[in-house]
Protein backbone atom coordinates (compact mmCIF):
# COMPACT_ATOMS: atom_id res chain seq x y z
CA UNK A 1 0.00 0.00 0.00
CA UNK A 2 1.17 3.89 -0.89
CA UNK A 3 0.18 7.06 0.21
CA UNK A 4 0.26 10.00 -1.83
CA UNK A 5 -0.54 13.48 -0.14
CA UNK A 6 -2.02 15.31 -3.60
CA UNK A 7 -2.75 18.58 -2.47
CA UNK A 8 -3.65 20.92 1.02
CA UNK A 9 -6.06 23.52 2.16
CA UNK A 10 -4.73 26.64 2.96
CA UNK A 11 -6.53 27.49 6.00
CA UNK A 12 -6.72 24.42 7.81
CA UNK A 13 -4.84 20.46 8.18
CA UNK A 14 -7.40 19.37 5.36
CA UNK A 15 -5.42 17.13 2.96
CA UNK A 16 -6.19 15.65 -0.58
CA UNK A 17 -5.02 12.23 -0.62
CA UNK A 18 -4.51 8.64 -2.56
CA UNK A 19 -4.45 5.50 -1.33
CA UNK A 20 -2.88 2.75 -3.43
CA UNK A 21 -3.96 -0.71 -2.62
CA UNK A 22 -3.91 -4.53 -4.37
CA UNK A 23 -7.22 -3.75 -4.98
CA UNK A 24 -7.61 -0.23 -6.07
CA UNK A 25 -7.41 3.32 -5.24
CA UNK A 26 -9.42 5.57 -2.84
CA UNK A 27 -9.34 9.06 -2.51
CA UNK A 28 -9.08 10.90 0.50
CA UNK A 29 -10.70 11.92 2.58
CA UNK A 30 -13.21 8.72 2.14
CA UNK A 31 -16.00 7.45 4.16
CA UNK A 32 -16.10 3.92 4.21
CA UNK A 33 -19.12 1.55 3.91
CA UNK A 34 -19.43 -1.27 7.07
CA UNK A 35 -19.81 -4.49 5.67
CA UNK A 36 -19.06 -6.29 8.73
CA UNK A 37 -20.20 -9.85 8.12
CA UNK A 38 -19.23 -9.32 4.43
CA UNK A 39 -22.03 -7.11 3.18
CA UNK A 40 -22.92 -3.75 3.53
CA UNK A 41 -26.63 -4.61 4.71
CA UNK A 42 -29.02 -4.58 1.92
CA UNK A 43 -27.25 -4.01 -0.73
CA UNK A 44 -25.35 -6.11 -3.51
CA UNK A 45 -21.72 -5.27 -4.44
CA UNK A 46 -23.35 -3.60 -7.74
CA UNK A 47 -25.57 -0.80 -5.55
CA UNK A 48 -21.94 -0.52 -4.08
CA UNK A 49 -20.20 0.69 -7.23
CA UNK A 50 -23.37 3.03 -8.11
CA UNK A 51 -23.24 4.40 -5.04
CA UNK A 52 -19.75 5.17 -5.65
CA UNK A 53 -18.67 3.46 -1.95
CA UNK A 54 -14.47 3.53 -2.13
CA UNK A 55 -13.77 0.83 0.98
CA UNK A 56 -16.03 -1.87 2.41
CA UNK A 57 -15.00 -2.96 5.90
CA UNK A 58 -15.23 -6.53 7.66
CA UNK A 59 -15.33 -7.05 10.95
CA UNK A 60 -12.70 -9.83 12.58
CA UNK A 61 -14.41 -11.18 15.90
CA UNK A 62 -18.00 -11.38 13.60
CA UNK A 63 -16.46 -13.28 10.36
CA UNK A 64 -14.33 -15.95 12.85
CA UNK A 65 -17.72 -16.78 14.46
CA UNK A 66 -19.87 -17.14 10.67
CA UNK A 67 -18.40 -18.09 8.37
CA UNK A 68 -15.74 -19.10 9.90
CA UNK A 69 -11.86 -19.08 9.14
CA UNK A 70 -12.20 -22.64 7.46
CA UNK A 71 -14.83 -20.94 4.79
CA UNK A 72 -13.31 -18.25 3.87
CA UNK A 73 -9.71 -19.98 3.35
CA UNK A 74 -11.79 -22.26 0.75
CA UNK A 75 -13.15 -18.92 -0.48
CA UNK A 76 -10.25 -17.89 -1.47
CA UNK A 77 -10.48 -14.72 1.14
CA UNK A 78 -13.28 -12.13 1.32
CA UNK A 79 -13.24 -10.53 -1.84
CA UNK A 80 -14.05 -13.60 -3.65
CA UNK A 81 -16.91 -14.73 -1.27
CA UNK A 82 -18.70 -11.70 -1.34
CA UNK A 83 -17.90 -11.09 -4.92
CA UNK A 84 -16.21 -7.73 -4.01
CA UNK A 85 -13.35 -6.38 -6.02
CA UNK A 86 -12.13 -3.36 -4.41
CA UNK A 87 -10.78 -3.13 -1.31
CA UNK A 88 -11.68 -4.13 2.03
CA UNK A 89 -10.50 -2.98 5.53
CA UNK A 90 -10.71 -5.36 8.30
CA UNK A 91 -11.27 -4.35 12.14
CA UNK A 92 -9.43 -6.34 14.09
CA UNK A 93 -12.21 -7.47 17.28
CA UNK A 94 -10.66 -4.61 19.30
CA UNK A 95 -13.97 -2.84 19.26
CA UNK A 96 -15.78 -5.72 20.55
CA UNK A 97 -13.20 -5.98 23.73
CA UNK A 98 -15.57 -2.70 24.48
CA UNK A 99 -18.91 -3.42 23.16
CA UNK A 100 -19.13 -6.90 24.66
CA UNK A 101 -17.76 -6.18 27.69
CA UNK A 102 -20.38 -8.54 29.64
CA UNK A 103 -19.27 -11.62 27.72
CA UNK A 104 -15.60 -11.11 27.53
CA UNK A 105 -12.80 -11.46 29.88
CA UNK A 106 -8.79 -9.76 29.58
CA UNK A 107 -5.96 -11.34 29.65
CA UNK A 108 -2.13 -9.84 29.36
CA UNK A 109 -2.45 -12.18 25.92
CA UNK A 110 -5.85 -11.24 24.59
CA UNK A 111 -9.60 -11.66 25.09
CA UNK A 112 -11.64 -14.42 25.81
CA UNK A 113 -14.99 -13.90 24.78
CA UNK A 114 -18.33 -16.05 25.03
CA UNK A 115 -19.71 -15.69 21.79
CA UNK A 116 -22.92 -13.84 21.07
CA UNK A 117 -24.30 -16.31 19.12
CA UNK A 118 -24.11 -19.47 21.32
CA UNK A 119 -22.16 -18.75 23.99
CA UNK A 120 -19.29 -21.24 23.47
CA UNK A 121 -15.87 -19.57 24.62
CA UNK A 122 -12.98 -18.43 22.19
CA UNK A 123 -9.91 -16.55 22.43
CA UNK A 124 -9.19 -13.72 20.23
CA UNK A 125 -5.51 -11.97 20.59
CA UNK A 126 -2.76 -10.19 18.21
CA UNK A 127 -1.96 -13.66 17.13
CA UNK A 128 -5.63 -15.05 16.51
CA UNK A 129 -6.51 -11.85 15.40
CA UNK A 130 -4.28 -11.02 12.30
CA UNK A 131 -4.29 -14.98 11.63
CA UNK A 132 -7.95 -14.87 10.52
CA UNK A 133 -7.19 -10.64 8.85
CA UNK A 134 -4.83 -12.82 6.85
CA UNK A 135 -7.50 -15.41 5.64
CA UNK A 136 -9.96 -12.39 5.16
CA UNK A 137 -7.33 -11.17 2.60
CA UNK A 138 -7.98 -7.51 3.38
CA UNK A 139 -6.03 -4.77 1.79
CA UNK A 140 -5.44 -3.21 5.38
CA UNK A 141 -5.55 -4.90 8.14
CA UNK A 142 -5.92 -3.58 11.93
CA UNK A 143 -4.04 -3.85 14.97
CA UNK A 144 -5.81 -5.75 17.85
CA UNK A 145 -6.11 -2.88 20.93
CA UNK A 146 -8.63 -2.37 23.78
CA UNK A 147 -11.36 0.06 22.60
CA UNK A 148 -11.94 2.24 25.86
CA UNK A 149 -14.78 3.30 27.05
CA UNK A 150 -16.05 6.46 28.43
CA UNK A 151 -15.97 7.90 30.86
CA UNK A 152 -12.77 5.62 31.66
CA UNK A 153 -10.66 6.60 34.99
CA UNK A 154 -6.71 7.75 34.33
CA UNK A 155 -5.68 4.44 35.78
CA UNK A 156 -7.59 2.22 33.94
CA UNK A 157 -6.70 3.92 30.83
CA UNK A 158 -2.89 3.84 31.04
CA UNK A 159 -3.07 0.08 31.75
CA UNK A 160 -5.08 -0.10 28.85
CA UNK A 161 -2.66 2.12 26.50
CA UNK A 162 0.02 -0.08 27.49
CA UNK A 163 -1.32 -3.59 27.04
CA UNK A 164 -2.18 -2.02 23.26
CA UNK A 165 1.05 -0.74 22.66
CA UNK A 166 1.90 -5.02 23.51
CA UNK A 167 -0.64 -5.77 21.08
CA UNK A 168 0.22 -3.34 18.09
CA UNK A 169 3.90 -4.91 18.40
CA UNK A 170 2.69 -8.18 18.66
CA UNK A 171 -0.04 -7.62 15.56
CA UNK A 172 2.70 -5.86 13.53
CA UNK A 173 5.41 -8.89 14.23
CA UNK A 174 2.89 -11.88 12.84
CA UNK A 175 2.58 -13.04 9.13
CA UNK A 176 0.43 -10.85 6.60
CA UNK A 177 -1.47 -11.54 3.55
CA UNK A 178 0.62 -10.42 0.23
CA UNK A 179 -0.02 -6.96 -0.19
CA UNK A 180 -1.78 -6.07 3.26
CA UNK A 181 -1.13 -3.14 5.03
CA UNK A 182 -1.28 -2.70 9.12
CA UNK A 183 -2.62 0.08 10.86
CA UNK A 184 -1.94 1.14 14.34
CA UNK A 185 -4.59 2.04 16.60
CA UNK A 186 -4.17 5.52 19.01
CA UNK A 187 -6.18 4.58 22.20
CA UNK A 188 -6.12 6.75 25.65
CA UNK A 189 -9.48 8.00 26.41
CA UNK A 190 -9.81 11.90 27.13
CA UNK A 191 -5.90 11.81 28.72
CA UNK A 192 -4.01 14.39 26.05
CA UNK A 193 -0.84 12.79 27.48
CA UNK A 194 -1.82 9.72 26.76
CA UNK A 195 -2.82 9.62 23.40
CA UNK A 196 0.36 11.20 22.89
CA UNK A 197 2.61 8.28 24.57
CA UNK A 198 0.44 6.12 22.44
CA UNK A 199 1.06 7.35 19.09
CA UNK A 200 4.52 8.01 19.58
CA UNK A 201 5.04 4.66 20.85
CA UNK A 202 3.18 3.32 17.73
CA UNK A 203 4.93 5.31 15.17
CA UNK A 204 8.18 4.13 16.41
CA UNK A 205 7.15 0.34 16.01
CA UNK A 206 6.00 1.76 12.30
CA UNK A 207 3.02 1.19 10.63
CA UNK A 208 1.24 2.01 7.18
CA UNK A 209 -1.33 4.21 8.89
CA UNK A 210 -2.26 4.88 11.96
CA UNK A 211 -5.80 5.18 13.68
CA UNK A 212 -7.51 6.96 16.17
CA UNK A 213 -9.49 4.62 18.08
CA UNK A 214 -11.76 5.20 21.55
CA UNK A 215 -13.89 8.25 20.12
CA UNK A 216 -18.11 8.18 19.54
CA UNK A 217 -18.29 5.95 22.25
CA UNK A 218 -20.37 8.05 23.91
CA UNK A 219 -18.36 11.27 24.78
CA UNK A 220 -19.03 14.76 24.24
CA UNK A 221 -18.29 15.70 21.14
CA UNK A 222 -15.61 18.36 22.28
CA UNK A 223 -13.98 15.61 23.63
CA UNK A 224 -13.71 13.77 20.30
CA UNK A 225 -12.27 16.90 18.78
CA UNK A 226 -9.56 16.85 21.76
CA UNK A 227 -9.03 13.41 21.01
CA UNK A 228 -8.16 13.94 17.63
CA UNK A 229 -5.92 17.31 18.02
CA UNK A 230 -4.30 15.03 20.92
CA UNK A 231 -2.76 12.53 18.48
CA UNK A 232 -2.56 13.77 14.65
CA UNK A 233 0.21 16.01 15.55
CA UNK A 234 2.36 12.88 16.81
CA UNK A 235 1.73 10.77 13.61
CA UNK A 236 3.50 10.80 10.67
CA UNK A 237 2.52 13.43 7.77
CA UNK A 238 3.12 10.89 5.02
CA UNK A 239 0.76 8.12 6.46
CA UNK A 240 -3.13 7.84 6.24
CA UNK A 241 -4.70 8.53 9.24
CA UNK A 242 -8.28 7.18 10.54
CA UNK A 243 -11.07 8.16 12.92
CA UNK A 244 -12.87 4.86 13.44
CA UNK A 245 -16.44 4.66 14.13
CA UNK A 246 -17.36 8.15 13.12
CA UNK A 247 -20.22 9.27 10.30
CA UNK A 248 -21.51 12.18 11.21
CA UNK A 249 -21.29 14.85 8.14
CA UNK A 250 -20.16 17.94 10.35
CA UNK A 251 -18.08 15.62 12.60
CA UNK A 252 -16.59 14.34 9.92
CA UNK A 253 -15.63 17.80 8.10
CA UNK A 254 -14.50 19.29 11.40
CA UNK A 255 -11.78 15.99 11.66
CA UNK A 256 -10.70 16.29 8.07
CA UNK A 257 -9.71 20.19 9.06
CA UNK A 258 -8.04 18.71 11.61
CA UNK A 259 -5.95 16.46 9.38
CA UNK A 260 -7.66 13.20 9.47
CA UNK A 261 -8.27 11.28 5.80
CA UNK A 262 -10.18 8.17 7.01
CA UNK A 263 -13.75 7.15 8.54
CA UNK A 264 -16.40 4.52 8.78
CA UNK A 265 -19.44 4.34 10.28
CA UNK A 266 -22.56 2.28 10.42
CA UNK A 267 -24.12 4.83 10.63
CA UNK A 268 -26.08 5.28 6.70
CA UNK A 269 -27.13 1.53 6.69
CA UNK A 270 -28.61 1.35 10.84
CA UNK A 271 -30.51 4.82 10.57
CA UNK A 272 -32.04 3.63 7.13
CA UNK A 273 -33.25 0.02 8.79
CA UNK A 274 -35.46 2.60 11.11
CA UNK A 275 -36.76 4.87 8.20
CA UNK A 276 -34.66 8.00 8.24
CA UNK A 277 -32.68 9.62 5.44
CA UNK A 278 -29.78 11.65 5.43
CA UNK A 279 -30.03 14.88 3.67
CA UNK A 280 -28.14 18.27 3.59
CA UNK A 281 -30.15 19.69 5.80
CA UNK A 282 -29.51 16.72 8.83
CA UNK A 283 -31.40 13.52 9.12
CA UNK A 284 -35.26 13.11 7.93
CA UNK A 285 -38.24 10.70 9.18
CA UNK A 286 -39.45 9.67 6.15
CA UNK A 287 -42.16 7.61 7.99
CA UNK A 288 -43.76 10.75 9.07
CA UNK A 289 -46.96 11.49 8.54
CA UNK A 290 -46.51 14.36 6.78
CA UNK A 291 -44.75 13.00 3.43
CA UNK A 292 -48.19 10.50 2.77
CA UNK A 293 -48.71 12.84 -0.42
CA UNK A 294 -45.35 14.05 -0.67
CA UNK A 295 -44.29 13.11 -4.56
CA UNK A 296 -40.63 14.71 -4.58
CA UNK A 297 -37.42 12.67 -3.91
CA UNK A 298 -35.71 12.13 -0.41
CA UNK A 299 -33.65 14.56 -1.26
CA UNK A 300 -33.59 17.56 -4.06
CA UNK A 301 -30.35 17.13 -7.02
CA UNK A 302 -29.40 13.51 -5.01
CA UNK A 303 -28.54 11.71 -8.24
CA UNK A 304 -28.91 8.15 -6.25
CA UNK A 305 -31.43 5.38 -7.88
CA UNK A 306 -33.76 6.18 -5.35
CA UNK A 307 -34.27 9.47 -5.49
CA UNK A 308 -34.17 9.02 -9.29
CA UNK A 309 -36.82 6.88 -9.54
CA UNK A 310 -38.79 6.62 -6.38
CA UNK A 311 -40.60 9.81 -4.16
CA UNK A 312 -41.11 10.28 -0.38
CA UNK A 313 -44.79 8.81 -0.19
CA UNK A 314 -44.23 5.60 -2.19
CA UNK A 315 -41.22 5.04 0.46
CA UNK A 316 -43.01 6.16 3.27
CA UNK A 317 -46.05 3.58 2.26
CA UNK A 318 -43.64 0.86 1.72
CA UNK A 319 -41.67 1.52 5.34
CA UNK A 320 -45.19 1.81 7.08
CA UNK A 321 -45.88 -1.37 5.28
CA UNK A 322 -42.67 -3.61 5.97
CA UNK A 323 -41.87 -3.87 2.97
CA UNK A 324 -38.04 -4.92 2.46
CA UNK A 325 -38.04 -2.92 -0.68
CA UNK A 326 -38.35 0.84 1.34
CA UNK A 327 -35.50 -0.16 3.78
CA UNK A 328 -33.31 -1.07 0.74
CA UNK A 329 -34.21 2.29 -1.31
CA UNK A 330 -33.24 4.49 1.91
CA UNK A 331 -30.03 2.51 1.97
CA UNK A 332 -28.81 3.19 -1.19
CA UNK A 333 -29.89 6.98 -0.20
CA UNK A 334 -27.66 7.34 2.69
CA UNK A 335 -24.70 5.33 1.40
CA UNK A 336 -24.88 7.16 -1.72
CA UNK A 337 -25.35 10.31 0.48
CA UNK A 338 -22.14 10.24 2.45
CA UNK A 339 -20.02 8.95 -0.50
CA UNK A 340 -21.45 12.16 -2.38
CA UNK A 341 -20.79 14.39 0.69
CA UNK A 342 -17.32 13.06 0.63
CA UNK A 343 -16.42 13.47 -2.89
CA UNK A 344 -17.86 17.15 -2.46
CA UNK A 345 -15.68 17.11 0.81
CA UNK A 346 -12.84 16.53 -2.11
CA UNK A 347 -14.00 19.11 -4.08
CA UNK A 348 -13.33 22.14 -2.25
CA UNK A 349 -10.47 20.99 -0.61
CA UNK A 350 -9.12 21.08 -4.44
CA UNK A 351 -10.67 24.44 -5.13
CA UNK A 352 -9.23 26.03 -1.77
CA UNK A 353 -12.58 27.00 0.01
CA UNK A 354 -12.63 24.29 2.30
CA UNK A 355 -13.12 26.32 5.48
CA UNK A 356 -16.02 28.30 3.89
CA UNK A 357 -17.87 24.92 2.90
CA UNK A 358 -17.15 23.09 6.25
CA UNK A 359 -18.72 25.92 8.17
CA UNK A 360 -21.56 26.02 6.17
CA UNK A 361 -22.01 21.83 6.49
CA UNK A 362 -21.92 22.80 10.73
CA UNK A 363 -24.82 25.13 10.18
CA UNK A 364 -26.91 23.07 7.78
CA UNK A 365 -26.58 19.25 10.37
CA UNK A 366 -26.45 20.32 13.60
CA UNK A 367 -29.51 21.32 14.19
CA UNK A 368 -30.89 17.96 12.51
CA UNK A 369 -35.01 17.62 11.64
CA UNK A 370 -35.49 13.99 12.60
CA UNK A 371 -38.86 13.57 13.74
CA UNK A 372 -39.54 17.43 12.97
CA UNK A 373 -39.75 16.97 9.89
Amino acid sequence: MTFEILGKDFRTNARLGRISTVHGTVDTPVFMDVGTLGTVKALEPRDLVETRAQVVLGNTYHLMLRPGKEVLEAAGGLHSFMNWHGPILTDSGGFQVFSLAKMRKLTPEGCRFQSHLDGHEFFLGPKESMEMQRVIGSDIAMVFDECLPYPCERARAEKSVAQTLKWALASKLEPHAAGQAVFGIVQGGVYDDLRKWCAEELVKIGFDGYAIGGVSVGEPEECMYRAVEASVPYLPEDKPRYVMGLGVMHQMAECVARGVDMFDCVLPTRIARHGTAITSKGNVAIKAAKWEKDFGPVEEGCECYCCRNFSRAYVRHLLHNGEILGLRLLTIHNVHFLNRFMADMRAHIAAGDFFEWKEQVRKDTTNERNNSN
